[in-house]
């Protein structure tokens, strides 16, 4: 009898040990690339020891070892060592298309960076709109998480809007977005000069789960910092931590004009979830005129995306008061909003301060990836205890220190030295600029 028990308790524990196993499944089998295709250039991959190696190779395009099934909700974990000389990243849900015949790998890709930066685990958008989650300084532990001498483990949870990553157990990346919502899964050897012919990139126990998501998740990652570009919402995360919306994408709720009562008539429209300021032939505030925010804030983190138009000039000021007496636009601390290649304004000024994400008139810009006209920018603007940060696209390209011996001299040389206290309120109101140019707002909110 006791044997009898013993071989049924066995066999349960088999039994439960397969279906847990069952979950999980190899997605490269160590030995050939059944279940593969390549796309893209034309670098070297081969199954060596149970590893999938990639060579890289001169003169070629970013190479792919891509799956030939899609996939949508999944968790992916593998293990990967890299050249110190060579950069690499897995695609995930990801596709290609032809451009000027060659086929061209585009889509969510996790890096794999071997650098001093440290940004292994961030999340790049290939092909398309380039980096939507870097890893910051403000995320060390993530900066320190890649051994860039030995084998690393990733773990990429892809589920419903929403993409985490971790290196070697550390929280990296929170991503929510909606762009793809499946696609391959691709291996890539970054195209490479002359000199780093031969570097090499290798992966193995490469596995994925695509059931049962739930039991596996790991624990939320409220540590780091979660990037929403879904168009005007909040996320659950972003909610708790205080975030608002400043525009829903439907109503001019919380706004009106710049020394007014009310919304603008005329000048500004509401369009596919857009706040869109109207051209008019490219003059300061003499149409619709520039519109605030009805509260006022002087702490706060302000998100916001915009897209410009050839040519066009904007800007999104904030510590904005209504008390200085002007003829143009209302007076505050402006983020430049402008096309630096064809506008006038971006070669006047200073050293560059007035050109896209700079502190207008004040302080340059530096650093920037600006997605180009016609593509959505992210842009960022921190404001704690008299401390100003601007970033654009996930980079921060000026801070300075409102009411400090260096800011008031810089005040002192622009066209704001005869507003007294320039910039130095403890609040004030969020303005966006009509400038006369087509520009278009979407996804603005703030936390206090």
């Amino acid at each position: 009898m006791k044997q009898k028990l013993l071989l049924s308790a066995l066999a349960l524990i088999i039994m439960f040990s397969g279906c847990k196993q069952s979950d999980w499944h190899d997605l490269f089998n160590g030995t050939d690339f059944s279940g593969f295709v390549q796309r893209g250039g034309q670098a070297e991959f081969i199954a060596e020891n149970g590893v999938m190696v990639g060579i890289s190779t001169p003169d070629t395009p970013n190479s792919f070892m891509c799956t030939t099934e899609e996939y949508s909700d999944f968790i992916l974990e593998f293990e990967v060592k890299v050249d110190t000389l060579l950069n690499s990243g897995i695609q995930i849900r990801s596709h290609s298309r032809d451009n000027a015949g060659r086929e061209l790998v585009y889509g969510y890709q996790v890096e794999i960076d071997p650098t001093a930066r440290g940004w292994s685990g961030g999340i790049y958008d290939e092909a398309r709109r380039g980096w939507l989650y870097p890893v910051t300084p403000n995320n060390q532990a993530a900066v320190r998480s890649f051994d860039r001498h030995g084998w690393n483990s990733y773990r990429v949870e892809a589920v419903g809007n929403r993409i985490r990553t971790w290196v070697n157990g550390i929280p990296v990346a929170d991503l929510v977005d909606d762009t793809d919502s499946s696609g391959f899964i691709g291996f890539q050897v970054h195209a490479v000069a002359d000199e780093l012919a031969g570097t090499r990139v290798e992966w193995k126990n490469i596995r994925i789960v695509t059931e049962n998501l739930d039991k596996y998740a790991w624990p939320d990652t409220a540590g780091i910092y979660q990037a929403n570009f879904i168009p005007n919402t909040l996320t659950g995360r972003e909610m708790s931590d205080g975030w608002k919306l400043l525009f829903d994408g439907k109503t001019t709720a919380g706004w009106r004009g710049a020394h007014k009562d009310a919304f603008p008539e005329s000048g500004w429209v509401i369009e596919d979830g857009c706040l869109k300021v109207l051209a008019s032939g490219g003059a300061e505030s003499k149409a619709g005129g520039d519109i605030v925010t009805v509260d006022q804030y002087g702490n706060f983190d302000l998100f916001f995306e915009f897209l410009i138009t050839e040519g066009a000039n904007s800007g999104v000021k904030y510590f904005v008061t209504e008390a200085y007496p002007t003829a143009g636009s209302a007076i505050g601390l402006e983020y430049q909003v402008l096309d630096d290649q064809r506008h006038p304004d971006a070669k006047m000024g200073r050293d560059g301060n007035r050109t896209v994400a700079s502190l207008y008139d004040l302080i340059p810009a530096a650093n920037k990836r600006f997605n180009g006209v016609g593509q959505w920018n992210a842009a960022h603007i921190v404001s704690l205890n008299g401390h100003v940060e601007h970033w654009l696209n996930g980079f921060k390209v000026l801070e300075y220190e409102r009411g400090s011996d260096e800011y008031r001299r810089l005040v002192s040389e622009s066209k704001y030295k005869d507003f007294a206290g320039f910039g130095e309120a403890e609040k004030g109101h969020i303005l966006l600029q009509d400038h006369g140019d087509e520009v278009w707002f979407r996804s603005i909110k703030i936390r206090q």
